[in-house]
């Protein structure tokens, strides 16, 4: 009897304990009353203040204090790594998870030298050697500070201020106390099953181990500029230099030492080109040698910072949406999860970048007015009618008032359209669309960073076929042709909003399982390298 009221005594001091603790807590955690010492697995409890000792002793974890409290303040403050029969096995699997990702990605800065000696120290302790207390007290906290610092670089990755890297889709939110909470209660092996991840990250982990190992192979010889573009049947040493760069960046290459550019070579650099964005014509000129000779760190830091980006995007929870990748100037559709539309566009320019968000693609708007922004309506415009005051008629334009002495503009529906002959919007607040173009020869350009910031479609009446598919009867293919051609605007609203992200990835993992790099041509990659790596 008096066990069990000094049992009941202890239960109650504990709680009494965290009582003002937990009033602190950011976190709304609902505490398992249930967990205590008489139903407990293990029968192991912490003191709330031994987390608190723990960090002030543990600095590196100080970051994730009220994650720490949130996740023990819903166990009862019950050890989450330890059962009757010493470590858990999630405790092994974890272990295991974090040194392989260490090894794997080369990546230190997670590794903690005193976790690492104290778990080694309980793994060659014989089983009848009692283990002091202090130190499992030690090993607990410090395996769930190594979890959450694990799990903060590969699911939140690095704390920076996205928007001032021009990025607006909300970035994806992680709960590290929750995704320990279900991992330990779930007893999964890896935290990946609640915390998913975009699936372009992993793609892109695979490539990054892929070019550590590249890395440990790379030979200094660069390959130098030709005066014209060689194509097959030319010989020369730098073909072999060429072959040579080839076997190392692309799998599967196995391409011979000889001198002679061959048929071989032809279908190696197709594929080199066609993956970096270059016009595919399987000759080598000045441009390949440029993305040939850059070195595998660059391109290594180049996956990590797309990596990055990865970690921010939402797992794809539609199987339905549209994606345009700015540096790659292209725009796919997918349906069911699978690509079944894919076009060329043209973006923004390095001056008037188009800017990085996601939206709801909502109303399609046949023979559009064009209303010409003020900024340029003075800095295009009015110079030019300064020159012709027949500018506005022979441009299908029509002054419709004025803002002060600027005169307000629009263009009419008709083949001059600057938008074409449809446009598509999905409202924002940075006045961003998709629509046609009457300059449909830019399309052909390796390099389409060309517009004010909008998005010019390769195929735009395909697109709206698409977007009206489940109504053929309505919209058939000569009604959508005489809505385009009308000299009168027409909106159609979506029955369902199509969802749209326009992102910015400069190395990604196609449908086919290539990897692909592109150019940084807003720079992005610049300011974010300089956040990522200025250590």
């Amino acid at each position: 009897m008096l066990k069990k009221i000094t049992l009941l005594v202890f239960i109650a001091a504990f709680f009494l304990t965290a009582c003002e603790w937990i009033k602190g807590n950011k976190f709304s955690v609902q505490r398992d009353l249930s967990i205590n010492t008489l139903t407990s697995f293990n029968n192991l409890f912490l003191d709330s203040s031994s987390i608190d000792k723990f960090i002030a002793l543990h600095p590196e974890f100080s970051g994730f204090l009220e994650e720490y409290k949130a996740f023990y303040l819903h166990r009862n403050f019950e050890y989450a790594w330890f059962d009757s029969a010493g470590l858990s096995e999630q405790a092994h699997n974890f272990y295991n998870l974090q040194s392989n990702y260490i090894s794997s990605m080369s990546d230190s800065s997670i590794y903690s030298r005193s976790l690492n000696k104290l778990f080694d120290s309980l793994m060659s302790r014989k089983k009848n050697i009692s283990v002091d207390k202090k130190q499992v007290q030690n090993i607990e906290l410090l395996l769930t500070g190594q979890f959450f610092k694990y799990s903060a670089k590969v699911y939140k990755g690095s704390d920076i201020k996205v928007d001032e890297l021009g990025w607006f889709i909300p970035r994806k939110k992680i709960d590290l106390s929750a995704l320990l909470d279900s991992m330990i209660v779930k007893k999964a092996e890896n935290p990946d099953q609640y915390a998913l991840l975009n699936k372009q990250y992993k793609e892109l982990e695979k490539q990054l181990i892929l070019y550590l190992e590249k890395d440990k192979k790379e030979l200094s010889d660069t390959i130098p500029n030709v005066q014209k573009p060689i194509k097959k049947g030319y010989t020369g040493s730098i073909v072999f230099l060429i072959k040579q760069r080839l076997n190392l960046l692309q799998e599967s290459s196995t391409l011979d030492s000889t001198n002679l550019f061959d048929s071989k070579l032809v279908t190696e650099v197709m594929r080199f080109q066609k993956r970096h964005g270059l016009a595919v014509d399987g000759s080598v000129g000045n441009k390949m040698i440029e993305e040939l000779n850059v070195p595998i760190k660059r391109r290594i830091q180049q996956i990590l910072v797309n990596m990055e980006r990865a970690r921010w995007m939402p797992q794809e929870s539609d199987s339905n949406y549209v994606v345009v990748n700015i540096p790659e100037y292209k725009l796919h559709i997918y349906d069911s999860g699978k690509q079944v539309i894919e076009m060329n566009v043209i973006v923004g320019s390095t001056v008037n970048n188009t800017v990085i968000f996601n939206g709801k693609l909502q109303y399609i708007v046949f023979s559009p007015y064009w209303n010409v922004p003020e900024s340029i309506v003075k800095k295009e415009i009015m110079p030019l009618l300064a020159k012709n005051p027949n500018y506005i008629t022979k441009n299908n334009m029509e002054i419709t008032g004025y803002n002060g002495k600027t005169p307000i503009v629009r263009q009419k529906p008709g083949d001059k359209n600057s938008l074409g002959h449809v446009k598509f919007l999905f409202p924002n607040n940075y006045n961003i669309y998709f629509h046609d173009t009457p300059n449909r020869g830019l399309f052909e350009q390796s390099g389409r960073n060309l517009s004010h910031g909008c998005i010019r479609l390769q195929y735009p009446k395909k697109f709206a076929q698409y977007l009206l598919r489940n109504d053929t009867v309505t919209w058939n293919n000569q009604r959508i042709d005489t809505l385009m051609h009308n000299t009168k605007e027409r909106w159609v609203t979506l029955k369902k909003p199509l969802p749209v992200f326009l992102v910015y990835f400069t190395a990604w993992v196609d449908m086919k399982g290539l990897l692909n790099f592109r150019k940084d041509i807003y720079k992005h990659d610049e300011k974010m390298t300089s956040k990522l790596f200025n250590k």
